[in-house]
């Protein structure tokens, strides 16, 4: 039948189905939101690259922030598909308020270092922080940033916090934390070890690995949100993050995976 009334109509029913096809979505694509803590942003756009290449009909947005804003926004029905926490107790308590599709899985741990552009303070031991020449000391904000937490938990027992606490700026999340000691307004602090290690920060000042028995571990988790249940791309990505691709990556950033020691 198309092919007759191209025949009655000429050029202009072929240029009107040709407008029509361009215009309509790629039959069976799928679309991805998800929120990922800020310590991910490096590793997690090398893994939703691999993941594009398998999927190039389908649409996966990441937006990332600090775990704790995200897990207050998705309750109050943010339309997240996913969401990436650095501290999996987040994803567990949406999954108790039934605001999940499933339960949390872990996919890595994380580890924080005391960085600096200045490699004679990003060398010091926590213990040394309150003699050293620092003005200004970064941190992520402990009310709602996991790795703010843990940077508290480690100058606690360092027993450097109150000699530190007036000098503290505190970022959003870990990634502020950073760009305040990228930029300068930040003599030092204590950041994730995956952001040190990306590829634009490697080899920028010094950095030392704060012992984890210092802090409580930052075991990372995700769920698949309740508004994405039966979302097969969603169902996807979650295996990818499984992959062996996947983890090679997130190892290469310096994430401890489920189940392994930390070097």
């Amino acid at each position: 039948m198309i092919r007759k009334a191209q025949l009655k109509v000429g050029g202009s029913l072929v240029l009107a189905l040709t407008l029509v096809l361009a215009l309509a979505p790629v039959a069976g694509a799928g679309s991805l939101t998800i929120a990922a803590a800020s310590d991910l942003q490096f590793a997690m756009r090398e893994i939703v690259a691999g993941f594009r290449d398998a999927h190039p009909d389908d649409s996966v947005e990441v937006i990332y922030g600090s775990s704790g804003k995200f897990s207050a926004q998705i309750a109050n029905g943010a339309p997240f598909d996913m969401f990436f926490s650095a501290d999996i107790s987040y994803p567990r308590a949406l999954e108790q308020q039934g605001l999940t599709s499933g339960p949390a899985q872990p996919y890595a741990v994380g580890r924080i270092v005391l960085w600096s552009l200045k490699p004679e303070l990003g060398r010091l031991s926590l213990r040394e922080l309150p003699t050293a020449a620092i003005r200004k000391f970064a941190i992520a904000n402990p009310d709602h940033a996991p790795y703010g937490k843990r940077a508290l938990e480690a100058l606690e027992y360092a027993n450097v916090w109150m000699a530190m606490a007036p000098k503290l700026v505190r970022g959003e999340n870990i990634a502020q934390a950073a760009q305040f000691i990228d930029s300068g307004a930040a003599d030092a602090g204590i950041v994730a070890l995956s952001l040190v290690l990306a590829p634009g920060m490697q080899g920028r000042g010094a950095w030392t690995l704060i012992p984890d028995a210092w802090h409580a571990p930052l075991e990372q988790g995700y769920v698949i949100t309740r508004r994405a249940t039966g979302n097969p791309l969603a169902a996807a990505f979650a295996a990818w993050i499984d992959s062996a691709a996947a983890q090679a990556v997130m190892r290469r950033y310096g994430f401890v995976l489920p189940g392994e020691e930390a070097e």
